[in-house]
């Protein structure tokens, strides 16, 4: 365990990426070069249906300053300039979208032994300004996630989130959407020797009455080959398998089946990311 309680969003990250992460139905191909200088290329492309979308990344670094340029299929550029540690545990974070003018925006991160802190800002004449912060430490950690519409003078996001963690087993609680959400999650790793881990996360919606309950589970075969696993209460079952094939190249299969509707099918998905 790190120092520190982190940000508001690691709050039940171990959960929903062992839950989430790596899952899909499209198909997407990554390859990653690297120039003799340093910068890394970054190409993708995603078949959805019968839509395929591409976009071709850029990254240079230069001492504590990353700069990521993006261009996608619809000729929308999108740049990414971080600066870390401009002063000790502070991060700061300029993106913005051309031809978008209004699409900038200023993040800035602090991490403290007791507190984690980001604020972000829109640069527009009536921004959008979010704050999130956690207090307490890498067991247990107290925050909350709020943004104001600077236009409407309305909170447009309002969330609260608790965590606990030890050495093999993490929980938290989550009231998001204005209270009208409450979501708990549980991680445990079993086994760390070969990454065998469970998890489930509870979701109730106040103003439908509405629980999701999915829960999910993960193993590593061998040094090379995981294997993922889930099922929600309303019947889909996803399973995934990935595979590095080589060092940092990775091969990702994955299926979804609604148990309660077999005749329509299975989902499947494949991944391919190349790595030099």
């Amino acid at each position: 365990m790190g120092k520190g309680p982190g940000l508001y969003t690691e709050i039940g990250k171990k959960t929903r990426d062992l839950l989430y992460k790596d899952y899909q139905s499209d198909h997407k191909f990554t390859i990653t070069t690297y120039s003799p200088t340093g910068v890394a290329i970054t190409s993708s492309g995603t078949k959805k249906g019968d839509l395929f979308l591409a976009d071709v990344n850029t990254q240079l670094k230069n001492k504590n300053i990353t700069t990521d340029i993006k261009v996608d299929t619809n000729s929308n550029l999108f740049t990414t300039i971080t600066v870390d540690d401009a002063a000790p545990g502070l991060k700061t974070i300029l993106s913005f979208r051309v031809p978008d003018q209004r699409s900038g925006k200023l993040e800035v991160q602090y991490l403290h032994e007791y507190a984690g802190i980001s604020t972000s800002v829109g640069l527009t004449a009536n921004p959008i300004v979010n704050f999130s912060g956690v207090v307490g430490t890498n067991i247990l950690a107290l925050g909350t996630d709020v943004s104001f519409d600077s236009k409407t003078g309305d909170f447009t996001k309002c969330n609260a989130g608790l965590s606990f963690t030890n050495a093999d087993l993490v929980a938290s609680l989550n009231l998001n959407d204005k209270g009208d959400n409450l979501s708990a999650s549980y991680y445990h790793s079993v086994s760390p020797f070969t990454s065998t881990a469970v998890g489930a996360e509870v979701n109730h919606c106040f103003s439908t009455n509405e629980n999701t309950i999915t829960v999910g589970t993960q193993h590593r075969l061998d040094p090379l080959t995981s294997v993922k696993a889930r099922v929600n209460n309303f019947g889909k079952a996803s399973a995934l398998l990935q595979h590095e094939w080589r060092p940092k190249s990775l091969f990702t299969i994955s299926g979804e089946v609604d148990t309660k509707s077999v005749d329509k099918g299975a989902k499947f998905g494949l991944a391919l990311a190349l790595k030099p």
